[in-house]
């Protein structure tokens, strides 16, 4: 992939790896390309290094030589990534980090990354499936959770992401989310 040696090809392991953004599209001729960020505020994508791409199996190495907020989105420029051509091979690839280059929580404090794939069950016990991922809505996140052999039903339920009030218990070590919610719901 990496036409002057810009990415280097690394084996990172995988499984401490989290997706913090992707590479939408170009921007401009001179190896600019736009950024879609998981991270909050969004700038927060920049600060990390290095990324990890995945290109055809083969995991890369890049680093941001410059970056900045346009429009409503953000725009970056990758070392040795010089022209149009060098930043198209990025394009539609997601852009991990290591997860202990994340900031420490608070002990009541989670990231997305820990709370997908978790299973959902309900406070009377009733599996209502596994967390697939979560969605920002603005006033709270939203958990998507769908159906298992497990579960009550092959349902997909929209269930709040409250603490206290829909969130009863995450149990990371048993892999369960404790939640106050009607299955028929």
């Amino acid at each position: 992939m990496a036409r002057r040696g810009e990415a280097k090809s690394v084996q990172p392991e995988a499984d401490k790896l989290v997706t913090i953004g992707r590479i939408t599209s170009l921007y401009g001729v001179r190896g600019w390309v736009k950024i879609y960020s998981h991270t909050e505020p969004m700038e927060n994508i920049l600060s990390y290094s290095p990324w990890y791409l995945k290109h055809n199996n083969q995991w890369l190495t890049v680093k941001v030589d410059q970056g900045k907020r346009h429009g409503k989105g953000l725009v970056a420029k990758l070392v040795d990534c010089d022209d149009r051509d060098d930043a198209k091979l990025y394009c539609g690839l997601d852009i991990y980090i290591d997860h202990q280059q994340l900031p420490n929580l608070k002990s009541d404090e989670y990231y997305w990354h820990q709370l997908e794939k978790l299973n959902v069950v309900t406070e009377s016990n009733v599996v209502l499936g596994r967390v697939e991922y979560l969605i920002a809505t603005g006033s709270n996140d939203v958990l998507v959770v769908k159906g298992t052999k497990e579960s009550i039903d092959k349902r997909e339920r929209l269930i709040p992401y409250l603490p206290d009030q829909v969130v009863k218990e995450i149990n990371l070590e048993a892999g369960t989310i404790r939640v106050d919610w009607d299955p028929e719901f």
